[in-house]
This record gives C-alpha cells, sequence and structure tokens, in this order.
C-alpha cells in the first residue's frame, strides 16, 4: 500500500491536520491532561511523518497505546458512556487514527469523524459564539473534503473553500425551515443524559454556612425576565425558590413533602404582573418565580407544593421559557395552620442556642405579642452591632449563640436562620426561604438579568390573621442590599464609587447589547421548545401537528427543488467554444497573477511561445493548452474527453506556476 502522502498531495494532509487541531482545541479543557497531551502527541507524529519522513509506529506500539488509553478513560471518569467520558472516547479514537491513516479511505474516516466531534461541542456549550465557531469549521472540513473526492486534479484550496461556501449557504435555508417547523418534544435540543455525579451552579438543595456565599461570588446568569406590563422596584424583586423548615443545629433542609399536596389557600389582592422568564439549566425540579405566584396562570408542567413553591414535573436539564403571573400584595394562609405544619416550624434541637434561648424568654416575660417580637428582633438587628460580609469568623458548635452574641458578622444565610431560630424559640412557626433578589435591568432589551450573585435567603414567619409573612431580617442589617443590587452593597455607597468614564460607559453599552443578543438566541433558539414552537407557529396559522408536517414537507420540497433547478442550470454545458473560451480567460488570469500580462489581440500560440519563454520546465504543458484550446475553440472538433484534460490542464499549470514562484 502506497504511503498516505503519495495518495494525496501533502498540502492537503497539513490543512487537515490543522482543521482537525481546531475542531479539537475547545475540547483541551474539558479533557484530561493526558488525553490532550496524547493528542497533541498523535498530531505532532503525524506531522513529522509528513514534513520529515518519521515511520508510523508499528501496529504491536499502536494497540498497546490503545488499550492504555481506553483503560485511562474508564479510571478518569469511571465509565466509557456519557456526556463527558463519551467525548473523551470520540476525541481518542481520532487521534488514534492518525497513526494508522495511510490510504483515501482513512483520510475520510478521519474527516468523517470531525463533524461528529462538531456537535459534542453543543453537549456543553450552547452560546453563539459556539455556532459562529461551528459553522467556520463545517465550511473548511466541506472544503477538505471536496479536495480530498476530486481524484482526477489537484483543486486549488481557495477554489474548494468557494465551492463549501456556496454548498452551506444553500443548505442554511433547509436547516432553517426544519428547525421551524420539525415537531419538538421535550427534552433539551442538544443533550446526553447526565453523567452520574455531574455538577450543577444555582441555590442549593440545602443551607449550612458558606453556600449562597459562594454563589454570591458567581456571576453566572440564573434567568432573565421581561415584565410584559410595568416592572416592580428593586425591593420588591423576590424570586421565591425552595423551603427550608427542618434545622439539625447548623444546616437548614426542606422536611417531608407529599408530591400530591395541593398549594396552601391564598388571597390576593392589587394588580397582577404577568412576566416571562428564560431559565438557565439548574438539575432540579425548581422554577423560580416572582412572589406570589398565581395558581391559575402557572406555567405548563408545573404546579404549586404545599409550600408556594414553583416546581417543574421534570428536572429543568435545558433552558426553559415559560409565562407567569404574579400578585405582590397577597396573604399566604390567613387560616389556621394544621397541626403537623405548625410542629415542623417550631421544631429545633432540645440543645441548640442556648443563650438565644434565654434571651428570647427574657423579652416574651417583658409581655411582647408575636408582631412585637419580629419587630424587636429586627430592631436589635437594626441597632447593634451587626455587620453584612461574605467573609464572616467561623463558627463553631452554637453557631446560632456565637453569631447572635460573639461574632455578628455575617450576610443572609446567617441572619435568616438566627432569625427563625429566635422566631421558633418564641413560639412563632417561621422558616427559610431561598432565591433571588433583585437584579440588573437591561435598557436595550427592555429586560432584567438576574445573576447568581443576586443569590438571598429571606424568612417567612406566621401571623394570626395574616398568614405567612415575609421578613426579611439582611434589610434590617444593609438596605442597601435590597434597595439596590449586591456589587453596590459590596463596592459602598454611589457617591463613594468612581465615576465612570467615556471608556467605561462604551464599555457597559456594549456589554448591554451583547447580554440581549445572548437573550435573544437563548428565547428563540435554546428555548425553542413545544411550546415556544406552538406559539410561533400558530401566529403563522399553524395549529396541529398534521398542518406542521404538510407545511414542513412542502416547504423542505420547494427548497429542494429549486436548488435541484439552480444546481441543472450551473451544470448544464455550454458549447464547446463557450466553454474552451472560459479555459482560455482562465489560463489568461493565471498568468497575469504569474507576472505574464496579455492582451486580447494576442493570439493563443503567440502567448503560449512566450510563457514557454518564461517557464521552459512548463513548455509542454504550455503548448498542449494551446492546442487542446485551438482544437475545441476553431477547429471544431467537440469532445467530451478533451473539455475535461483542457480543464485539467490549466488547473495543473496554475499549480506549478505557484510551486514556482515558491522556489524562485
Amino acid at each position: 500500500m502506497k504511503p498516505v502522502d503519495d495518495i494525496l498531495p501533502r498540502p492537503t494532509l497539513l490543512r487537515m491536520l490543522l482543521a482537525l487541531l481546531l475542531v479539537l482545541a475547545p475540547h483541551a479543557l474539558r479533557l484530561p491532561i493526558w488525553e490532550s497531551l496524547l493528542i497533541i502527541l498523535c498530531l505532532g507524529w503525524r506531522y513529522g511523518a509528513l514534513q520529515r519522513g518519521w515511520p508510523l509506529p508499528p501496529t504491536l506500539l499502536r494497540t498497546v497505546m490503545t488499550f492504555a488509553a481506553f483503560g485511562a478513560i474508564y479510571l478518569s471518569f469511571g465509565r466509557i458512556n456519557g456526556q463527558h467520558s463519551g467525548t473523551a472516547l470520540l476525541v481518542l479514537m481520532t487521534g488514534l487514527k492518525l497513526l494508522e491513516m495511510r490510504s483515501r479511505r482513512d483520510v475520510l474516516v478521519v474527516v468523517t469523524l470531525m463533524y461528529f466531534l462538531l456537535l459534542t461541542h453543543f453537549l456543553f456549550s450552547q452560546e453563539i459564539w459556539t455556532l459562529l465557531w461551528m459553522l467556520g469549521s463545517i465550511v473548511l472540513i466541506t472544503a477538505l473534503l471536496i479536495e480530498i473526492q476530486h481524484r482526477q486534479a489537484v483543486l486549488p484550496f481557495r477554489m474548494t473553500l468557494r465551492m463549501s461556501l456556496r454548498l452551506t449557504a444553500q443548505a442554511l435555508p433547509v436547516m432553517l425551515l426544519i428547525f421551524l417547523l420539525f415537531p419538538r418534544i421535550p427534552g433539551p435540543l442538544w443533550g446526553l443524559p447526565a453523567d452520574a455525579g455531574a455538577s450543577r451552579s444555582g441555590i442549593p438543595d440545602s443551607m449550612s454556612p458558606g453556600d449562597i456565599a459562594d454563589l454570591i461570588l458567581s456571576e453566572a446568569v440564573a434567568f432573565r425576565v421581561h415584565f410584559e406590563d410595568a416592572t416592580p422596584s428593586q425591593r420588591d424583586l423576590y424570586w421565591r425558590g425552595p423551603v427550608f423548615d427542618f434545622f439539625d443545629g447548623r444546616k437548614w433542609e426542606t422536611g417531608f413533602r407529599r408530591n400530591d399536596a395541593p398549594p396552601p389557600p391564598m388571597q390576593f389582592s392589587g394588580p397582577a404582573l404577568p412576566y416571562e422568564m428564560v431559565l438557565e439549566p439548574t438539575r432540579t425540579h425548581w422554577l423560580f418565580g416572582l412572589e406570589m405566584s398565581d395558581p391559575q396562570a402557572l406555567p405548563p408542567e408545573s404546579r404549586l407544593n404545599s409550600d408556594a413553591q414553583l416546581v417543574a414535573r421534570k428536572r429543568v436539564t435545558e433552558r426553559r421559557l415559560y409565562r407567569a403571573v404574579a400578585h405582590p400584595e397577597y396573604q399566604l394562609q390567613p387560616e389556621a395552620l394544621n397541626r403537623w405544619t405548625r410542629t415542623a416550624n417550631l421544631r429545633l434541637p432540645e440543645d441548640s442556642a442556648p443563650r438565644t434561648r434565654s434571651l428570647i424568654a427574657a423579652w416574651r416575660g417583658e409581655g411582647l405579642d408575636d408582631a412585637a417580637m419580629v419587630e424587636r428582633a429586627l430592631t436589635t438587628f437594626r441597632t447593634e452591632s451587626f455587620r453584612y460580609t461574605l467573609r464572616p469568623p467561623l463558627l463553631g458548635d452554637q453557631p446560632i449563640d456565637e453569631f447572635l452574641f460573639d461574632t455578628r458578622a455575617g450576610f443572609c444565610e446567617h441572619y435568616a436562620s438566627s432569625f427563625v431560630v429566635m422566631m421558633r424559640l418564641a413560639g412563632i412557626p417561621a422558616r427559610v426561604v431561598v432565591g433571588y433578589q433583585g437584579g440588573e435591568p437591561n435598557a436595550v432589551g427592555d429586560y432584567w438579568v438576574v445573576r447568581q450573585s443576586d443569590a438571598h435567603a429571606w424568612t417567612e414567619v406566621w401571623l394570626e390573621d395574616a398568614g405567612w409573612k415575609r421578613v426579611d431580617p439582611t434589610a434590617a442589617v444593609s438596605p442597601d442590599r435590597i434597595e439596590r443590587s449586591f456589587d453596590n452593597v459590596m463596592a459602598g455607597a454611589a457617591e463613594q464609587r468612581p465615576l465612570w468614564t467615556g471608556g467605561e460607559r462604551l464599555w457597559g453599552a456594549a456589554v448591554a447589547r451583547w447580554d440581549w443578543v445572548n437573550a435573544q438566541w437563548n428565547r428563540w433558539v435554546l428555548a425553542y421548545g413545544p411550546e415556544v414552537q406552538r406559539d410561533v407557529l400558530g401566529r403563522l396559522g399553524i395549529h396541529d401537528w398534521g398542518a406542521m408536517v404538510l407545511w414542513l414537507t412542502g416547504g423542505v420540497s420547494l427548497l429542494l427543488v429549486a436548488l435541484s433547478v439552480q444546481l441543472f442550470r450551473s451544470r448544464r454545458p455550454a458549447p464547446p467554444p463557450e466553454r474552451a473560451a472560459r479555459e482560455w480567460q482562465r489560463l489568461r488570469r493565471i498568468l497575469h497573477a504569474a507576472g505574464l500580462p496579455s492582451s486580447d489581440s494576442e493570439g493563443p500560440r503567440d502567448l503560449v511561445a512566450r510563457a514557454a519563454r518564461r517557464w521552459p520546465g512548463e513548455a509542454d504543458l504550455l503548448h498542449d493548452i494551446g492546442e487542446q484550446y485551438c482544437a475545441l475553440r476553431y477547429l471544431g472538433e467537440p469532445s467530451p474527453e478533451r473539455e475535461s484534460n483542457l480543464r485539467q490542464a490549466v488547473t495543473h499549470c496554475k499549480v506549478r506556476l505557484k510551486h514556482a514562484a515558491a522556489a524562485a
């Protein structure tokens, strides 16, 4: 068998290695270090074989490398299937294939694997830049495929690149039509079953000191919200998440919940606030909603549980777009609590917070009622030496006592946790609510961006004839955290912040516009699920699957017919003299680019003779081109074979002249 560099031109193979490096580059941060080094070794070895004639590794060595690499993948991931391990395995197979690439068929296998490798990137990132990078890579890979498949002559890469661009442009309308009309099913646009132990970002399913502080340091987007009517003020933007009522002395968790339990009784007053949200994947059942969600206007496939938390029937493993309605003025469960709920929201470890127990007993001894106890606790936070910080001192075995009496420094977790304990010791049912507070308005798109840095914990207390009332003890210590944003709190008061320069304003506007672009991408592409599709197609008069399939079939058929007609017209043979004249003009352009201009009055034999004197080594090829052209153009000797020979000869002439120029 011939070496592959004897079957394909070396520049083609070098471009293939460069394209493969481009395709694999984004995976470098996702692969184990050893695999990235192994892939670099395979690429370098293949490059050395092409440029310096290095021998390829023997079969025994390749076999040992393959089994060792497969074993390393299993040890690294604990499995060989799944999102991360499966991608690592595909990358490994492609890299090892380079070391046994000896035929045109092997090259085609590697190029085909590049297409599959491109798709794997969408398993990890679905941002706009990923799409743009993918389209550029597709054009490059397709150009290589055209170049490899063209056996008759060596096509210039510029020519194959133009052909690839044309093919990609022709495929885009079909792709867009299929994306728009193909029936959507619930589930992620791109994804595999999550790997065991895969991490997630967002609100934790339990709360202990430090959990939300770590989350606040993240600028990742949690969700984007567009209000259809009036926009509430910053201080009213409480995005409700899980409710924690079980406390073991250090950690808060959700207690026992019946999945079929109805939501608590609610009474609404004031105007309703409809809004639209695009939620980032959380890998949980939680949907975040502005307090308080209307049970009659919930997103599809969702419900309100017994704690008035909005939950989805399936885990949120993709960006999800949904609409909901909130009532900022509400009463939650104003009726008497049942025995089980009251007990669950009064329970505390018997040996917890002894100093706090004494303090609360003293307050009760003053004859304070429940509402007065709530205000007394808030006044304590407001007037005594408590401060807001993300770097509080460590707490020991009695965290509540140590925070209230010793350190007095913490963030929302500390204040919410200690307040609930204080209320329970006073006999007032209380619980912790975790979610997000506030957000950042984007004036470009008229929506709010809520980031992980807006994560927050507050409390609810149950008062007679009032029901569950939201109480945010953090607002008593740091009102700026609620009135403005977390960034303002950490940076200090507004007058203490440096003035924006013109460059900073421009940068801020650019960031806002880019976020708006991402918001549109998320809404119309990544969140284009069954609900959005029904809404979009409904506006076009398409209301059922039958009509959807009919429109899809008809639209794709029409596009394919149009492309076929275009292809037929482009491939329709021109008269032999016209085809010969076209090739002769191409030769004149090639010679002109090489430094030998010509005029329209110069005869073909004269031009060929002059070119042969300029490049003696190509004299035979140039004279053959002249004879072929004259026979087709003037002697009336039409021949498909002669036309093909002329076209290939002109192409060969271009390549040889380019090599001659490079050698000079």
